[in-house]
């Protein structure tokens, strides 16, 4: 029996209308200096399109910091005050005066929408395929351009496992150094060949995941035809060579530069150009399905542990669940996790990347495939729905919540209500959801690791209960977090709690 998928509402494809030129060359100048670059594409018609409740401003009495990201060793910060002007600052970024970031394997942790004259979007794409369910063969590749690239175990990346119970699909997963974006479809046939049910995905591979959403509807209607219309290329074909990537000769197609951006295009990464289809615009969903475990999930990704999401299809909303517990991670204090292991966002695997997950310090994925939780080796910690649990007895204490992770999250929720109530009540602004709940944990870490460095310079490397409630932490039920995190990211101070000392 074939069920409707349990998809979310808020997930469906919205199609993002074309900027108008004329209609953007009408819109009013930008603010006195020192201004932004305007942001590009900000028309009325793209205003109108969004969703309800899209658009949130911030509490009358707060302020706002929309941060903003250079891939030189500054970080450019856009500062909105309270009476909404924007101001710049200048920051020093997590890891980004590493020019290894901006490899294929090091995305950033925010997706950028850039503009057309920094970053040619169409050629983005390395590969368009077909998967098929054949009944004798399973999961196989029916077609693909280009002809001679390597889609090894993209047959069963882009068509989860359970997935012939329901009727349709997304999914985010990794390829080698590309990532990919898969639509599955599930159509009933009157056929005993295909068993009463034909069965297809249509994908894409890209060298990043942060523009894959914008073509989610084409994959949506593509597979539609591909299952009314089996063998009919010619519109993937057009869309292969309109979109295929032009990529440095390095012989293993991975990325070594990224584009190099403005102020006003990268601000827009967090705006709700963003549609709900990217992983970008989910975060919201994703605090409001784990409630208070937000705070737990957040001291394991910034340990840098190792993160298995199971759940049954469908997958593509368990796929956003993956690129948010990254998110959580973000600091913007030069120096900071350069010795770290990379935070790798997997997304959808299956026992075909088992080899490939035994060498991994540090990831997060989701899988339908129930194996997995046996595989205690592959893992740190296992979420099945919104149970967190872990098999190793030095993180035990982490799953427990505190008193202060318990404030945390009452924080959170209360400025997002302040959001909403903003919106309610008719006040216009750019800010969102999004912005407030990416930036709520950026702040956190930031806070965190400038006391511990603070701590760590001063003359005295003594990191007392003041310090760590300083942080928001709790001094008694956080310690085992505390001590892991000067571990992991090699910060030389002295714990003394209650009379109690570790180095």
């Amino acid at each position: 029996m074939v069920e409707q998928s349990d998809r979310a509402p808020l997930l469906d494809w919205e199609e993002i209308p074309p900027p108008d030129p004329n209609h953007q060359a009408a819109q009013p100048p930008p603010p006195p200096p020192p201004p932004p670059p305007p942001e590009e594409g900000s028309t009325e018609a793209e205003k109108t399109s969004h969703p309800a409740g899209r658009r949130l401003p911030p509490p009358a009495a707060a302020v706002s910091t929309a941060v903003t990201y250079s891939p030189s060793r500054n970080v450019t910060a856009v500062v909105v005050s309270r009476d909404r002007s924007l101001q710049p600052a200048e920051l020093t970024g997590f890891g980004w005066d590493r020019p290894e970031f901006f490899g294929t394997d090091r995305n950033l942790p925010y997706p950028c929408v850039t503009t057309r004259d920094q970053w040619d979007e169409k050629d983005q794409i390395v590969a368009v395929f077909v998967v098929t369910f054949d009944t004798r063969s399973g999961n196989i590749i029916e077609w693909c351009l280009p002809h001679d690239i390597n889609l090894d175990g993209v047959e069963f990346k882009s068509m989860a496992s359970g997935s012939h119970r329901i009727t349709s699909d997304f999914i985010y997963f990794r390829k080698g150094n590309y990532f990919g974006l898969a639509c599955f479809a599930n159509m009933p046939v009157e056929s005993e060949l295909e068993r009463g049910a034909r069965m297809k995905s249509v994908g894409i591979l890209s060298p990043s995941y942060t523009l894959l959403y914008r073509y989610m509807h084409f994959l949506e209607n593509q597979v539609r035809h591909q299952l009314q219309n089996p063998g009919q290329y010619s519109p993937l074909e057009a869309f292969y060579e309109d979109k295929k990537a032009v990529l440095p000769p390095t012989g293993n197609g991975l990325v070594t530069s990224c584009p190099m951006w403005s102020v006003a295009s990268i601000n827009r990464c967090m705006h709700p150009e963003m549609k709900i289809t990217h992983p970008a615009g989910c975060m919201s969903q994703f605090i409001q399905f784990f409630g208070e475990q937000i705070m737990v999930l957040w001291k394991f990704v910034l340990l840098r542990k190792r993160l298995l999401i199971f759940s049954p299809p469908p997958v593509g909303v368990v796929c956003y669940r993956v690129y948010c517990c990254c998110s959580l991670a973000n600091v913007s204090i030069p120096g900071i996790g350069v010795s770290v292991p990379e935070l790798r966002p997997f997304f959808y695997i299956n026992i075909a990347d088992i080899t490939a997950l035994e060498t991994e310090l540090s990831y997060v994925a989701c899988t339908t495939e129930k194996i997995f939780e046996d595989k205690k080796e592959l893992y740190d910690v296992y979420i099945d729905n919104q149970n967190v649990k872990t098999h190793r007895s030095h993180l035990q204490q982490l799953l427990r919540l505190n008193a202060a992770d318990k404030e945390k999250y009452r924080k959170l929720s209360e400025q997002r209500q302040m959001l909403l109530y903003s919106q309610e009540v008719g006040e216009d602004c750019t800010s969102n959801e999004e912005d407030l709940f990416i930036l709520f944990f950026m702040e956190l870490n930031n806070r965190i690791f400038q006391i511990l460095s603070e701590v760590a310079a001063s003359a005295d490397p003594t990191l007392t209960a003041d310090h760590v409630r300083a942080m928001g932490l709790d001094p008694q039920g956080d310690r085992s977090f505390l001590l892991d995190l000067l571990d992991v990211y090699g910060i030389d101070v002295a714990l003394v709690i209650d009379n109690l000392c570790c180095s």
